[in-house]
């Protein structure tokens, strides 16, 4: 017997929205700190939401953006100092 109501397309929606979101957020916070693991989950959530159609598709872009500037940020430190860690 199945206890929960199947998910409506509605709610689909809205965690994609909720990806895009997400992924505009972590993109921005990579470049500050953490940006090897936090940029390419910005790319991936980024991503996932534009394939599935997000509302927030401006959004999204951005993440995908701030997601890929994290890891140039990384890669022109790493090139600077030869390091995986940087301090302002």
């Amino acid at each position: 017997m199945h206890l929960t109501a199947p998910a409506t397309r509605r709610t689909g929606i809205r965690d994609t929205d909720g990806m895009a979101v997400a992924s505009f957020i972590l993109g921005l916070l990579g470049l500050l700190v953490l940006n090897l693991f936090l940029g390419p989950i910005a790319i991936v959530l980024a991503s996932i939401a534009l394939w599935r159609g997000t509302a927030r598709r401006g959004r999204a872009l951005l993440g995908l953006g701030l997601g890929v500037a994290d890891l140039l940020v990384l890669l022109a430190f790493v090139q600077a100092d030869h390091t995986l860690s940087w301090s302002l």
